[in-house]
């Protein structure tokens, strides 16, 4: 079997209401595994940073218009995809919504939606996600957004 690489960037978008953090998830329909609810990321265009990807994934997928706060970490995993084996990089940035509007999401998610970060440990499919939601759940913002 063949392997790559690949790359991706995305975010975790927070906002807070009535003193409570909330993150912004997404719901995909997959063949292989049904539905899973994710973090919005994506692949960069050519000559793009990972911040620029990172603004320009989480608008598209969201609707939202976002500013990053800090880098957050990266995540890794591999999988397989028509025969080759491709281990990805994900980089993940805290950002807070500017503008937009969550119903501007694209084609990409069927379903968006704020959800506290305590929701978050059960609803995201994959551990990888749930561990990042942990570590942004100790580095949140000091102020309310």
């Amino acid at each position: 079997m063949t392997s790559a690489t690949a790359t991706s960037a995305g975010g975790i978008v927070v906002r807070f209401r009535d003193a409570v953090p909330q993150l912004v998830v997404g719901r995909r329909r997959r063949e292989r595994d049904g539905q899973t609810w994710t973090l919005p990321k994506g692949t960069p265009i050519t000559g793009e940073s990972l911040e620029q990807t990172a603004l320009r994934e989480v608008c598209e997928e969201t609707g939202l218009t976002v500013r990053i706060l800090s880098p957050l970490d990266a995540i890794k995993y591999t999988f397989v995809q028509r025969g080759t084996r491709i281990h990805k990089t994900v980089h993940y940035f805290m950002m807070e919504p500017t503008g937009g509007d969550l119903e501007g999401h694209d084609h990409e998610f069927e379903e968006v939606r704020w959800i506290s970060f305590d929701e978050a440990a059960n609803l995201l499919s994959f551990e990888t996600e749930r561990s990042l939601v942990g570590l942004a759940a100790t580095r949140l913002p000091d102020t309310a957004v």
